[in-house]
């Protein structure tokens, strides 16, 4: 018997749910008697064999933010290949990987190939920026970052020590500007007249977040005490500070670069139409129409989530569900039965704004929900509980069912958001 199989690369929300929803569907089709899904190999490649949780990258102790595959890969039957893939050659349908060694090179062939690789942070070419600004992008940089946040309490207290200038007023941008000044605080000391600067080339706060929200934003950023600095850029980073695009020099020794996402760079060596973040158009059910046999998940994929013209956004909310039907229409075409469209109709966001505070919002159009402490127990249920994959083998492969509409939140769900608010509400 001739065996087949799923290539995926990238163990992120995407790609850990692409395997999981490709081996549910084998299983499946096993249990229905069919020999040839018995043959169907499920195959991940990624450098390490653990869920980074992004989201949390910009807290402290990113170390921790992990969630460790090798177990439940074991217990499922996916196999892990720990490497880099350099080279995708659709036409030959193999790619080429540096192992783990850094000096071996290996070729895997594959039957369907899920690029779930990704994003990465756009560096601009600013002088200084390479040398001296600090991300939260990967986990090397964010160790980085604490680890730099860390030593601050050990230098002489000065304007620029106890000064950190964020770049960029995006998502991300906003949520570590909300959370710098307790943390800084707590390591410096509570006495330490820190100061966050939040600059952004936009000529409104949280411009991209649209008007919904906008209010909660500016006034939570006001009460954290956050100077928002507007229509202005980022022009030198230097190791006491930077300059901006107004003249303003400002004296800094933490520099935090969060402006801009691309899909990770594989994506150019695919065949296909790109949007302007180098994502791969896909059609309902996940593949790129001018590359037989690839799919695309996650942050490499441009995808429809409804019939309104969205389309699936850089962030762990699609990724769950994009690798769930991307993993599954793998398997469905191998076997030639029938695929899931991927559908995604609910949005929300949840913005983190400090210690006691948050936005809900629903709708593309981002109408508010939930301010305060009842959006911020949302927020904790989701980066602590919801996005976390199943460690039980049959929960995570039932978990890994394609949704293909978005549930509103269950009595389960609502709980959960519940107990992490008593704490919140007496200040624990």
């Amino acid at each position: 018997m001739q065996h087949q199989r799923i290539l995926i690369i990238g163990a992120g929300f995407a790609g850990v749910w692409s395997a999981l929803a490709a081996k549910r569907l084998i299983n499946l089709s096993t249990g229905d008697g069919s020999s040839s899904a018995t043959a169907i190999e499920v195959v991940v490649v990624a450098p390490e064999e653990e869920l980074v949780i992004r989201p949390r990258l910009l807290e402290a102790s990113p170390e921790k933010m992990t969630v460790p595959l090798g177990d439940i890969f074991r217990k499922t039957g996916i196999r892990f290949v720990k490497g880099t893939v350099g080279t995708i050659h659709t036409t030959q349908r193999e790619v080429e990987v540096m192992l783990a060694d850094g000096t071996s090179q290996s070729t895997i062939k594959y039957d369907r190939l899920i690029l779930a690789a990704g994003s990465r942070l756009i560096r601009p070419e600013i002088p200084g920026f390479d040398q001296y600004a600090f991300n939260v992008d990967q986990m090397p940089d964010a160790i980085k970052l604490d680890s730099h946040l860390k030593k601050l309490a050990s230098l002489p207290s000065s304007s620029a020590r106890n000064t950190v200038v964020v770049c960029g007023g995006g998502f991300t941008g906003i949520e570590i500007a909300g959370d710098l000044p307790t943390r800084l605080r707590s390591i410096m000391g509570s006495a330490v007249n820190v100061r966050v600067i939040l600059v952004d080339t936009g000529k409104e706060v949280a411009s991209a977040l649209g008007p919904g929200p906008r209010p909660v934003i500016a006034k939570g950023l006001k009460d954290l005490g956050v100077e928002v600095k507007l229509e202005t850029a980022v022009r030198s980073i230097d190791s006491g500070g930077v300059t901006t695009s107004t003249g303003e020099r400002i004296e800094a020794l933490t520099t935090i670069w969060t402006a801009g996402m691309a899909a990770t760079g594989l994506t150019e060596q695919v065949n296909g139409e790109k949007d302007k973040a180098g994502r791969l158009h896909v059609d309902p059910y996940l593949r790129v129409p001018s590359s037989p046999g690839v799919f695309a998940t996650g942050d490499a994929a441009y995808a429809a989530t409804d019939r309104h013209g969205n389309f699936s956004m850089m962030s762990c909310q699609h990724a769950l569900y994009l690798g769930r039907v991307s993993g599954h229409n793998a398997v469905a075409e191998l076997l030639n039965i029938d695929q899931v469209e991927y559908y995604q109709e609910r949005y929300t966001s949840c913005l983190d704004l400090g210690p006691r505070g948050a936005v809900f919002t629903k709708g593309w159009e981002r109408r508010v929900e939930y301010t305060g402490l009842m959006a911020k127990a949302i927020k904790k249920y989701i980066c602590t509980v919801l996005i976390y994959p199943p460690a039980n083998q049959s929960e995570a492969l039932e978990a890994a069912k394609p949704i293909t509409s978005e549930p509103a939140m269950t009595i389960m769900d609502i709980l959960y958001v519940i107990r992490f608010l008593i704490p919140l509400s007496l200040g624990l």
